[in-house]
């Protein structure tokens, strides 16, 4: 079955605005949900892309909203919460996808796309968020009548990205000293091109309905390794500062406090686990993993033409994935 009319949920965010314009470029109609309609204007642009203004909690809405919808995808997540209970992550992980998969059963919606996370786990993970999400996981896959695939993907790299980008910013506002938590924390971050492109391609194959797909870039660095090739990419001298179990706590402990809550204990107690995968990029979908030595710096250094890219993609494939850290 050709499922053309999609109904995305937390479209309006990084990977959704990629996943959108995957959708629209296959001649899909994208039904895009959000709170504030008049923010995410620029979606409109893309053919067959509609933004519908609501409260994605309240079933009502959703059972009205996604009545001519034939498959749904749910990518709603949040790194942090206001406290540390778990109780916001339940909220977005759990809350939320129970909602959808009603709707879809009232509906007889059967077809979900589901974002997850690497090491998501509702018994073992080693955090609110990894706990909220693994128990979001089994109960979509639980669902009856329903045909879910979810994706659980390391860190997801690309331009407008919140994590090279995130530390660019702080290291260009840290001077001299960047103390860092959990240097020796493990990823392999995976292109945002790539997943979405996994994703597009899962939506009409049946050999993905019921699969967990763990989603990882081709390489594996440590986080003192990638804050400090970020570090080399925006061209700023910094004495990146590994520190230790207690003082990471501590910083984590300080940092929650701030606006914006750069770092929490939420976010230590996930990098506790490494975020990398034990077998390769899924083989089934024919995609090679790009490597972020061939994306990053075009964003970073703000050099993104197709000349740039085909010279680090291609130089990234010659180099030994520690040559650019």
């Amino acid at each position: 079955m050709l499922h053309q009319t999609i109904a995305v949920f937390g479209g309006t965010g990084f990977v959704g605005r990629h996943l959108i314009g995957r959708l629209a470029a296959q001649g899909r109609k994208v039904k895009v949900f959000t709170r504030r309609r008049e923010r995410h204007r620029a979606l409109l642009v893309l053919p067959g892309v509609s933004l519908v203004e609501g409260d994605i909690y309240d079933e009502a809405f959703l059972r009205r909203a996604l009545y001519d919808c034939d498959a749904v995808i749910n990518l709603v997540g949040i790194l942090n919460e206001k406290g540390d209970d778990g109780a916001g992550f339940r909220h977005a992980h759990v809350a939320l996808p129970r909602r959808i998969t009603n709707a879809c059963s009232a509906l007889g919606i059967e077809r979900l796309l589901h974002m997850s996370a690497l090491n998501a786990d509702p018994v073992n993970g080693t955090s609110h968020y990894l706990r909220s999400k693994g128990e979001g996981e089994s109960l979509v896959h639980k669902a009856e009548g329903l045909k879910v695939t979810s994706f659980r993907p390391s860190v997801i790299f690309g331009a407008d990205d919140s994590f090279f980008n995130r530390f660019a910013a702080l290291l260009r506002m840290t001077p001299l000293l960047f103390p860092l938590a959990c240097p020796n924390a493990r990823f392999a971050p995976v292109y945002v091109g790539d997943l979405v492109e996994l994703m597009a391609q899962s939506l009409d194959d049946p050999e993905s309905f019921g699969q967990r797909y763990d989603i990882c870039g081709p390489y594996s660095y440590t986080l003192y390794q990638l804050v400090r090739y970020t570090a080399r990419q925006v061209g700023v001298r910094r004495l990146i500062v590994p520190l230790g179990d207690t003082l990471s706590r501590l910083q984590a402990f300080t940092l929650q406090w701030l606006p914006g809550k750069p770092f929490s204990m939420d976010n230590y107690r996930s990098l506790q686990r490494d975020s990398i995968c034990g077998a390769g990029f899924p083989s089934h979908f024919g995609i090679e993993p790009t490597p972020l030595e061939a994306v990053v710096p075009c964003f970073l250094r703000g050099e993104c033409s197709r000349a740039h890219y085909d010279h680090y993609r291609a130089q990234a494939r010659r180099e030994r994935p520690e040559a650019g850290v």
